[in-house]
């Protein structure tokens, strides 16, 4: 049997849609054809957690600092989060960084938070200091989570930041 691209497309869809979950009684979902014909395929539903990261971030001639507190409001506990920084300004080369911080690239930080409890008793904080290319007047600072297991987030607005720091050595909040 011969099936052209557009034919092969339409039976891949068919095929989809066959196995497309349906809620069934007692909260699982089972494929829309396997009712009665065998056991159910138990689909799993996503975690979810709100995640928020608050701290403040500081520039002064070619340092910045940024310091860092990232906790979970639940109501999941997490494995880990990673944190994703991002400068406006390219980093002088590599970085002296903690442990659980990697350079990813000439103005992105990657940070591990390790284990994140629904109540938001077990807090990571974070203190960087990052050297600049230059003196730069500012420098604006995008924190965000670039994984927190799959879990949703329905309140990213706590853990997406975008920050203006200038060359003042004041502390910017966010």
């Amino acid at each position: 049997m011969f099936l052209t691209r557009r034919a092969l497309l339409g039976v891949s869809a068919a095929a989809a849609m066959t196995a497309a979950a349906v809620p069934a009684a007692g909260g699982t979902a089972v494929a829309d054809g396997a009712r009665g014909s065998g056991p159910p395929v138990v689909r799993s539903i996503a975690p979810e957690a709100d995640v928020s990261h608050h701290g403040h971030v500081t520039l002064w001639g070619a340092g910045l600092g940024i310091w860092l507190r990232s906790e979970n409001r639940g109501p999941s506990d997490l494995e880990g989060v990673t944190v994703r920084l991002r400068v406006s300004v390219p980093m002088a080369g590599r970085q002296e960084l903690p442990g659980e911080c990697l350079q990813a690239g000439p103005r992105t930080v990657l940070c591990r938070t390790g284990p994140l409890r629904a109540d938001g008793s077990r807090q990571q904080r974070l203190a960087l200091e990052l050297r600049l290319r230059g003196r730069p007047d500012e420098a604006v600072v995008r924190i965000g989570t670039a994984w927190n297991g799959g879990a949703t987030d329905r309140n990213s607005r706590n853990s997406e930041h975008e920050v203006l720091a200038l060359a003042t050595g004041d502390e910017y909040v966010f």
